[in-house]
């Protein structure tokens, strides 16, 4: 496939995980016909809530009702879904902050932060488990995506990781703190992300007031394809093969490194 089309949801999630799941059916709505991917934010299943709230009473297994939620999503919108959730892990008290990647068929992969928010004052692994330092891809319409979560962005060596096994959209869900320049750094970083590697970024996030918003695409020559402000919106956009190879043409920096 040349091109995939991508909805990137920016929603804010409640402490009530049914809630959440019932809100599944307004996102179908939104959707734009033929679109291939629909990315929902970082803890989409349930909130983060107050900072040191207990995330093991709400976290659920990947054959639980979040996951059967989005399958049943996902088939009747013939695509393919990742969403954020808290998953049960063997630490009774620390679950993972994992991102779920479904279709019509259930459970096609799944993604453990690796990275967690131990910074600007919060503390992720107080509440939460690392997940294993292994890079996570799957193939969507065609095009090879590799998963990333919020803080994780940061992290230049886990996106050129990813690239080096052959990732072309790097997607990104998140639930960025709102903050004095953390706007800037969220475009920033995602911008950085693409040049750098040459490949799509799909950054979305849950909005103000807690968080950010301003979920957005980048493209592989660093340019903004879209973005949104504050607030709950569905951003709809494309990814396209040409650009990439025409990027990867024009700046063949992978193919120029010496490290």
């Amino acid at each position: 496939m040349s091109s995939l089309r991508l909805a990137l949801v920016q929603k804010a999630s409640s402490l009530e995980s049914a809630e959440n799941r019932a809100a599944l059916a307004a996102v179908a709505g939104t959707l734009e016909p033929d679109t291939g991917l629909v990315v929902l934010p970082e803890a989409f299943m349930r909130d983060f809530g107050a900072p040191g709230s207990d995330l093991a009473a709400v976290a659920e297994p990947l054959d639980g009702p979040f996951v059967a939620a989005l399958t049943a999503f996902a088939a009747e919108q013939r695509t393919t879904v990742v969403a954020g959730m808290f998953e049960r892990s063997e630490d009774p008290e620390r679950p993972f902050n994992t991102l779920a990647v479904v279709d019509r068929d259930g459970l096609r992969a799944s993604y453990r932060k690796i990275h967690l928010y131990d910074s600007f004052g919060y503390k992720e692994s107080d509440r939460l488990v690392a997940g294993p330092v292994e890079p996570v891809l799957v193939d969507v319409g065609g095009f090879s995506v590799g998963l990333m979560t919020c803080y994780d962005l940061r992290f230049p060596e886990l996106a050129r990781e990813l690239v080096d096994r052959g990732a072309e959209l790097l997607v990104v869900p998140s639930a960025w703190v709102a903050g004095p320049g953390k706007v800037h750094h969220w475009r920033t970083l995602a911008t950085a992300r693409a040049i750098e590697n040459t490949v799509y970024v799909a950054a979305v996030g849950q909005p103000g007031p807690r968080y950010t918003g301003h979920s957005l695409v980048v493209g592989p020559a660093g340019e903004l394809v879209a973005e949104l402000g504050d607030g709950d919106h569905v951003l709809a956009a494309s990814v396209g093969r040409d650009a990439l190879d025409d990027a990867r043409a024009t700046n063949p920096s992978l193919a120029n490194r010496r490290f």
